[in-house]
């Protein structure tokens, strides 16, 4: 039932608005899905790194090592307790959306006009809304006094919307004029209108309900880690399976099959791998600190080094996010070029050529235009300016501040005596000051609307008749170049002007010029852009400003393309109603998307994902939150971005520099080599263990090592140089490579070729002193000693092997990793150490050695280093791809 107000306008009785509440629910965001605190803390072990501790703490307490145990579990569950914590935190993004919610709404109810918790609103209530409130739904607005919205948290763009009454139908920011949109700031203002949608059902709803799923994209590092742990999952199991199948033929023992399993199972499991994953992760993360990226999902430092496109956001990543005067246009088409900084005390106006005093005299009345008639304010504090009011009058009042004429100078020699505020409608802006024996009148407003005004124009100081064709023409090759553009004019009346200060004065004025004003590019952006291409990532833009704009902003950044690359927000929303296919298709070719919804934004991240890029998304606003959940890598700016923003996403950029996104993909880069280097040194160490067990099978040779000794091995002296190894320097290069195909695993052709050559010459070598030991007399015990020994000297050299893919370990730079020289020490120093320990020596069954036998050893185990530095020289001489 609907009743009728005092000004004739419905609103819904209490009773159906009580029906409808429990058809379409209470107008609230949808509350995300609580977990408990255990199926948290559970949900933290599903991971292959955790599944590879798992594996070793079983073996560990297997074979009664209770120490080794003991530290394995200690990891699990800090690693169980810290995932707890971040997956907690995570959950703050849809707490920060709620308090975007507007507490309460002026709706009318039974004839009257009353306040209500907005919880209560249905579709079909009819509100108000003024400026300084939220709206508290989405609205269709049916009267509008001067009504602005600052709508920036759904578009991403921060000039406020106009909402004159209009029936356009098109996404938000792009002529949706007469409807008001749930959680948007009221400006300026008041409206009436009709509740379109509550709740889930609004914009804002719409976006909570996806910051709310769960990403549908992982990070590469997981992938890659999944695969990798299949991997070692099948190695174990054929092992085993040929272990059983020989020992059965060989009428081996059920305890000696057991224990040689068990000594296969620890040779092939790389224990140290979790534990060097990390610290690689937490170095890199330290690392992008200092370069102002901070971290808040630790696989996240490497997925950003394993991206291959940056779909950007526009406002606040490329630009600076201030509206500024750029560009000033006189009447002759004399231009003046303004500087761009937001330190106004820094800034001057110069001319292209003309010294910068001489472009101030010239541009000192436009200047005047600017400021007088002008409703913002800008002040500066002790921690800097604060400026109040529409972003254009401010970006105005910078600039005659830049030029040496703050306003409060202006306004003592031309005291106000009456004001036109700026209408919609008018377009336009007026005010009248006392001036000597005379009035003086000036403008600002839109350039049509001005030149019309206008019967002359400045030309070097003189008032000539206007050429308007002229006038309209610079106007629009301003435009042209993704300018909002400005004009000014000025007049002059009587002091007793008969009919008071009014419009009707508005006429003969003297036309001064245009202001062209943009969010102006960071100087730093085009640079970087420059850095992305050559480290072989593309650079996509999306942006909800109309097409020509977004266009102009990513030619002066430095982005590459044609005009078929340039995608609308209706393109893309056609694409998806004819099917994933099509929208593919778009997404391989464009390269700039312009007027684009939340919903599509995230359409297109998606899209991107399934042509098989690892997508990073740049963002700040509400409106990016989806998509920055949603891809491979979220990176949020930090100092003007959202809340929301910010925990929807994985990386933060502190100084909102998109150069510092290119830092964190160069330390994603080398976080990601130091794990493959880690990963060659510990699979062929492994791999070489596991081969020695194979040789001495067919031979009937007993157990070349015991299990805990391989333990020994896996965790103690080779884990302390995978750790130290995990922390190697950048290599400098790292800018200058294409980044990995997504499809490509760890174990790509190089590293498989490696850990063959390695595997085959330290478990060769390893098995040929172990053969030789036994035919000269030595006893098993005897024989297992010298050959522990060997292998802590082979996992000494192939530390040294590992340090580069592609350079030659001398050219490395020896002392480059000081760290990795005292873990290599510190590793000889626990196994001499332990033989002369007591009780440590009988558990490791180890004992000291003569000179002559080290002597030998050390060559033996120096081929390892040998030959991993053949294949790098063989690559470099021939100039194969690795």
């Amino acid at each position: 039932m609907q009743l009728v107000d005092s000004d004739g306008m419905g609103g819904l009785s209490g009773d159906e608005a009580q029906l409808r509440l429990a058809q379409f629910g209470p107008n609230s965001l949808p509350e995300p899905q609580a977990s408990s605190l255990a199926a948290t803390f559970l949900r933290q072990f599903r991971s292959p790194l955790i599944y590879i501790l798992l594996a070793a703490a079983l073996v560990s307490l297997v074979v009664s090592d209770l120490k080794d145990a003991l530290f394995i579990g200690v990891v699990l569950i800090a690693n169980g307790i810290i995932g707890s914590l971040q997956e907690h935190t995570a959950g703050k993004a849809a707490l920060a959306l709620r308090r975007l919610e507007q507490p309460k709404a002026n709706v009318i109810r039974d004839g009257r006009l009353q306040e209500i918790d907005a919880r209560l609103l249905v579709p079909g209530d009819m509100v108000t809304i003024e400026a300084g409130g939220r709206v508290p739904a989405d609205i269709r607005l049916l009267s509008a006094i001067n009504l602005v919205c600052d709508e920036s948290l759904l578009t991403g763009e921060s000039a406020p919307v106009h909402k004159p009454i209009s029936d356009t139908e098109a996404a938000p920011g792009d002529g949706r004029r007469s409807m008001a949109f749930a959680g948007t700031l009221v400006a300026r203002g008041r409206g009436r209108g009709i509740v379109a949608a509550t709740g889930a059902a609004t914009e804002m709803g719409k976006i909570a309900t996806e910051i709310g799923k769960a990403s549908v994209n992982k990070p590469p590092l997981m992938i890659r880690l999944e695969r990798f742990s299949q991997y070692i999952a099948w190695i174990v199991a054929i092992a085993v399976a040929l272990l059983v199948v020989v020992g059965i033929a060989r009428a081996m023992t059920l305890n000696e099959l057991f224990m040689m399993s068990v000594g296969l199972a620890v040779s092939a499991i790389p224990e140290g791998l979790p534990i060097a994953i990390s610290v690689a992760l937490a170095i890199s993360m330290r690392r992008m600190a200092k370069a102002h990226v901070i971290v808040r999902r630790m696989p996240a430092v490497e997925a950003l080094g394993s991206c291959t496109m940056i779909a950007t956001d526009k406002t606040g990543t490329l630009t600076l996010n201030e509206l500024t005067v750029t560009d000033i246009r006189l009447p002759d088409g004399a231009d003046i070029v303004c500087d761009t900084g937001s330190d106004l005390d820094a800034c001057t106006v110069r001319g292209d050529g003309t010294p910068p005093t001489q472009a101030r005299e010239r541009a000192i009345a436009l200047f005047k235009a600017a400021s007088l008639p002008n409703e913002g304010s800008l002040v500066k504090e002790a921690n800097g300016w604060t400026a109040v009011g529409d972003t254009v009058d401010v970006a105005l009042l910078a600039a005659a501040y830049k030029a040496g004429l703050p306003r409060e100078a202006i306004e003592n020699d031309y005291p106000l005596v009456a004001r036109i505020p700026y209408e919609p409608d008018l377009k336009y802006a007026a005010s009248f000051h006392r001036h000597g024996d005379s009035v003086r009148i000036f403008v600002k407003g839109a350039a049509e609307t001005l030149i019309d005004m206008a019967d002359r124009m400045d030309v070097a100081g003189d008032a000539e008749p206007i050429d308007r064709e002229a006038l309209l023409s610079q106007k629009e090759e301003m435009a042209a170049r993704g300018l909002r553009v400005l004009a000014f004019a000025e007049g002059e009346t009587a002091i007793e002007a008969d009919g008071g200060f009014g419009r009707h004065l508005l006429v003969d004025l003297v036309f001064l010029g245009f202001a062209g004003m943009q969010d102006p590019v960071r100087p730093e952006v085009p640079q970087a852009i420059r850095d992305c291409h050559t480290a072989g990532v593309d650079v996509a833009m999306v942006t909800g400003d109309d097409p020509k704009t977004a266009a102009a902003i990513a030619s002066h950044a430095g982005l590459i393309f044609t005009d078929s690359q340039v995608v609308t927000g209706e393109e893309v929303l056609n694409a998806e109603a004819m099917g994933q296919e099509n929208l593919d298709a778009l997404t391989r070719q464009g390269r700039i998307y312009a007027r684009v919804a939340p919903a599509q934004k995230l359409a297109i991240v998606l899209s991107l994902a399934r042509n098989g890029h690892f997508v990073a998304v740049t963002g700040d606003g509400v409106n990016d939150a989806p998509a920055l959940k949603h891809a491979h890598i979220g990176v949020a700016m930090g100092r003007k971005g959202t809340e929301v923003a910010k925990e929807s996403a994985d990386i933060v950029i502190t100084d909102d520099n998109f150069a510092s996104i290119v830092s964190g993909i160069r330390e994603g880069r080398v976080a990601y080599a130091n794990i493959r280097k880690v990963i060659f040194m510990l699979m062929s160490t492994g791999a070489a263990e596991l081969l020695l067990f194979l040789l001495t099978i067919p031979f009937g040779m007993p157990m070349p090592l015991l299990a805990v000794q391989l333990l020994w091995l896996n965790l103690v002296t080779n884990g302390i140089q995978d750790i130290a190894l995990s922390g190697e320097s950048p290599e400098g290069d790292e800018l200058l490579r294409a980044p990995r195909k997504p499809s490509e695993p760890i174990f790509d052709r190089v590293m498989i070729r490696r850990i063959l050559q390695s595997t085959l010459v330290m478990g060769g070598g390893g098995f040929a002193v172990f053969y030789l030991s036994l035919q000269q007399g030595y006893g098993e015990s005897e024989t297992r000693n010298l050959l522990l020994l060997l292998f802590v000297l082979f996992e000494n050299f192939q530390a040294f092997a590992s340090r580069s893919e592609r350079k030659s370990v001398f050219r490395v730079g020896f002392l480059a990793n000081p760290l990795l020289l005292f873990s290599i020490a510190a590793a000889q120093a626990l196994h001499i150490a332990a033989m002369y320990t007591p009780l440590l020596d009988e558990a490791l069954q180890v004992s000291p050695i003569s000179f002559s036998e080290w002597a030998i050893l050390l060559v033996v185990a120096s081929s390892a280093l040998l030959v991993v530095e053949l294949d790098k020289w063989w690559v470099r001489r021939s100039g194969s791809a690795q």
